[in-house]
């Protein structure tokens, strides 16, 4: 009886570990897809809590994005795979590559600098 319950602990092993690597791989195509339109690719995963982690991504252009993935392990996997460069932390000279454009000024602190409100 302990050897069914084993293999059955195994089993929902196999599948959590699988169901993490396509996750990761889906990821990574993504980060790819990302890089390859912004001439390349650096990026920060900063844990969520139970809902996972963001990897966020900038572009040798300025540009960036984010990505959320299931847990930290998978994040780090999906960088990994993608092949882009892994900061610890979003500061410095990683973080003076972002550009941002008028929709980000007015989303983040429009109301603040008279931007548009988000009245319906």
């Amino acid at each position: 009886m302990a050897e069914t319950a084993e293999a059955g602990t195994q089993q929902v092993d196999g599948r959590r570990a699988a169901r993490a690597e396509r996750a990761a791989a889906r990821l990574a195509k993504r980060i790819g897809a990302f890089a390859k339109a912004h001439g390349g690719a650096e990026g920060q995963v900063a844990y969520l809590g139970q809902m996972g982690a963001r990897i966020v991504l900038v572009g040798e252009d300025g540009g960036w994005g984010d990505l959320v993935a299931p847990s930290y392990a998978v994040a780090e996997s999906a960088v990994r795979k993608a092949g882009i460069t892994l900061h610890e932390s979003f500061d410095g000279e990683f973080a003076a590559k972002v550009r941002t454009g008028p929709y980000e000024w007015s989303r983040m602190a429009g109301i603040q600098i008279g931007g548009p409100s988000d009245k319906a």
